[in-house]
């Protein structure tokens, strides 16, 4: 069953996110009358009001230290309202939106634009190979106020890359991303960054990758790039083959940070857990990006961010005050989904599926808080330096250009 309760959130409650909050209202009516310990729940509610707390230090955002990655169907609105719950820090990403989408629905934008201000800081995807329509639809969606927009140059899929020339297919074209680049920064507010893979095709060596950020940096005002770190192959792999069959090369992301030290890179591909996380961060690593992980599991990856990752104590949530979707390989998770399904037929409110599955899951999953176990993962990436390709040597028509840019006479 693909993400029952999400479906649900979808189906039956309405984008816009004061209804957001008012089913998580209704839902909470709901766990109240499953738990013997009404006083209590209403008490950490009161210490812990998770809507309203602020997730700026000295009036700014934390780093991107933490992201979720952008994934098509799943890390809509109501993902992004529960991953919230969550984690207060962790930097959320939308899903890709179609700049020709955004341009010709200019009258209907809530519908894919509109969010939570508790969802910042969050950044927006932008799909598209038109630079008008890239252009127009960054002017649009700076009037919602996102943290940054950012430009899909990684995704392998044939819906993506085969039409229109997104996604991955765009790293072929440095140049081309360079002035797209150059559009979105000329028409939004907040800073702009690329999500690319480190190579597509044969076209998969160090230097090659080397040439693509250094295009863009050279001739945009982008300074952070997400890494994927696999290459994509846009023929005969489906998508989820492509997240999976290439193979990681972290030693491509480790080497981008030793020759572009003036820019901000986050590593994605492979990391499900948090010890990773911080075990990539302490080779080096300016961001780290989960993607499915988050979204399967989101309760175990995403509860320890606050505290493991941007160090600030983590407040005694339980489980029942989030709640959707947390029971991944939890007693009462198959009785649940077996649930979930039945009643997907028959509900028509949150409030109505609530009452026909909750009682699969036990008190003591609902109102269990989040402890860390050792992993396997502490010492991941150690051994990353022995690993690094040779350093990026500029050609002499970019040495030249370089110097140009500078004032530099030969």
């Amino acid at each position: 069953m693909k993400s029952t309760v999400y479906n649900l959130l979808s189906a039956l409650a309405p984008l816009h996110y004061d209804n957001l909050t008012y089913c998580h209202k209704q839902s909470l009516k709901i766990l109240n009358r499953f738990s013997g310990q009404h006083k209590r729940f209403h008490s950490l509610m009161g210490k812990d009001p998770v809507h309203l707390e602020k997730r700026m230090v000295d009036g700014q955002y934390l780093p991107p230290w933490f992201s979720v990655a952008p994934m098509m169907d799943w890390t809509d609105n109501h993902y992004r309202t529960l991953a919230r719950l969550i984690s207060k820090h962790a930097w959320l990403y939308t899903e890709m939106v179609v700049a020709e989408t955004i341009v010709h629905q200019r009258n209907n934008l809530d519908r894919f634009l509109a969010f939570s201000p508790e969802q910042h800081p969050i950044v927006l995807q932008l799909g598209g190979s038109n630079l008008e329509n890239l252009a127009k639809a960054a002017e649009f969606a700076n009037a919602y106020s996102f943290d940054e927009l950012n430009l899909n140059c990684g995704c392998p899929s044939g819906k993506v890359a085969g039409h229109g020339c997104f996604g991955a297919r765009l790293m072929f074209d440095p140049k081309f991303v360079a002035d797209a680049m150059s559009a979105i920064a000329a028409n939004c507010s907040v800073p702009v960054s690329v999500k690319c893979r480190i190579g597509v095709d044969d076209h998969d060596s160090y230097n090659e990758l080397c040439d693509f950020v250094y295009a863009i940096v050279s001739n945009s005002p982008t300074r952070h790039f997400i890494v994927h770190a696999r290459k994509a192959l846009l023929s005969g792999l489906s998508p989820a083959e492509n997240r999976k069959v290439p193979p990681l090369k972290y030693e491509y992301y480790f080497a981008l940070l030793r020759d572009f030290p003036e820019v901000q890179f986050t590593i994605n591909g492979g990391i499900t857990g948090i010890d990773q996380v911080n075990a990539a961060r302490r080779q080096g690593a300016h961001g780290v990006m989960v993607g499915r992980a988050a979204y399967n599991n989101p309760w175990s990856t995403l509860r320890h961010v606050d505290s493991a990752v941007y160090g600030i104590p983590t407040s005694s949530l339980s489980r029942r005050q989030p709640l959707l979707n947390l029971f991944h390989s939890e007693p009462g998770n198959g009785l649940w989904k077996r649930k979930a399904d039945a009643a997907l037929r028959r509900c028509k409110t949150i409030e109505c599926f609530l009452e026909a599955t909750l009682d699969a899951i036990p008190d003591s999953v609902l109102d269990s808080t989040l402890h860390r176990s050792p992993s396997d993962w502490e010492g991941s990436f150690a051994d990353i330096d022995g690993m690094l390709p040779p350093p990026y040597k500029l050609s002499l028509q970019q040495s030249m250009s370089v110097s140009a840019c500078l004032g530099i006479s030969n």
